[in-house]
């Protein structure tokens, strides 16, 4: 078995160090791509609206996650308050625009942690974290001390620092970003994020460069590597075209993906035709073929009951 990588860091006192280059982050803020410039440790804030404490607006085991990461105990997830992208359609937005959260120290984070894994959890899930890292990395030490033991998860947008996930090298075996949008135009329009695709681009090669593909024990359960989530968009397959192509091409025709169809109007995604309808079934098969067509072949294990649909239906 892979021992999580922040034991070994703890134990030789880099952990020490990196806690404190994130902290030098926060003031002035350069944690994200967005560069604020605030004084959050004065708990000044900027686009994520987080000043020098963690959000969070919940914890528990959760099995609707990728399998790989849901195993028989669950994937245990802490959901971050707030978010450093916000999307017109986000399908949490109580959380991530609305603040839905309570403030949380060191030690009620570390805490937290711990009650996961004690509740049988195969690993510690960070849900939007690009905003909060020093924090995370600031509860860990005292997480350690308490028994933590399993993998962390750094689940994000894919709109993150590569200079902020250089100090994650060796702290979190798994990353599984999103991968949104492929033009510069989407980005703008859903997020005002302009460079939302070449920040993506970035992000995902340095994780791949730190962990690698996605490496499974005997009951399938992940212990290090990529996983990468692509929300198929109405009106967007272009898109979904070049950014399953790029992770095919440019990372690695090993990833492991999950192509998603659970896209439904949230949010302000009214007020932005085309993204203000469901998508259709005809959209989702499609995507799956051009995941097929990358030469992408480990999808999630609901991509391949589609994959599998369609076959027997005669429609490939």
């Amino acid at each position: 078995m892979i021992q999580a990588g922040y034991l070994a860091l703890h134990a030789q006192g880099e952990l020490a160090g990196r806690i404190a280059q994130a902290r030098q982050r926060l003031s002035p803020c350069s944690v994200c791509p967005h560069q604020c410039k605030v004084d959050r440790l004065a708990d000044e804030k900027g686009i994520c609206r987080t000043g020098a404490r963690a959000v969070v607006s919940s914890y528990s085991p959760h099995f609707g996650e990728e399998s790989p990461l849901v195993g028989a105990g669950g994937s245990g997830t802490i959901f971050l308050t707030h978010c450093n992208l916000l999307c017109v359609f986000c399908q949490n937005y109580e959380i991530s625009h609305l603040g839905q959260g309570v403030e949380t120290d060191e030690g009620q984070l570390s805490s937290m942690m711990v009650s996961l894994q004690r509740q049988g959890c195969h690993n510690i899930n960070f849900v939007t974290p690009s905003h909060v890292v020093p924090q995370i990395l600031a509860a860990l030490p005292k997480a350690i001390e308490k028994g933590l033991t399993v993998p962390l998860v750094y689940n994000s947008s894919g709109y993150d620092s590569v200079e902020t996930l250089q100090l994650l090298h060796g702290i979190f075996d798994i990353y599984m970003p999103d991968f949104k949008f492929w033009t510069r135009e989407s980005g703008m329009r859903f997020a005002k994020a302009p460079d939302y695709p070449a920040v993506a681009q970035r992000a995902i090669l340095e994780m791949h460069r730190q962990v690698g593909d996605l490496v499974m024990d005997e009951k399938g359960v992940a212990l290090k590597g990529l996983l990468v989530r692509h929300l198929v968009m109405p009106g967007g397959l272009d898109e979904t075209r070049e950014i399953l192509r790029f992770l095919a091409r440019e990372v690695s025709a090993d990833t492991y993906v999950n192509v998603m169809d659970q896209y439904r109007p949230c949010g302000q995604a009214y007020q932005y035709p085309p993204i203000d309808r469901r998508l259709t079934h005809e959209e989702f098969q499609k995507a799956l073929k051009l995941a097929e067509e990358a030469g992408l072949h480990r999808l999630d294990e609901r991509d391949w009951l589609h994959i599998f649909k369609r076959l027997l239906n005669g429609s490939v």
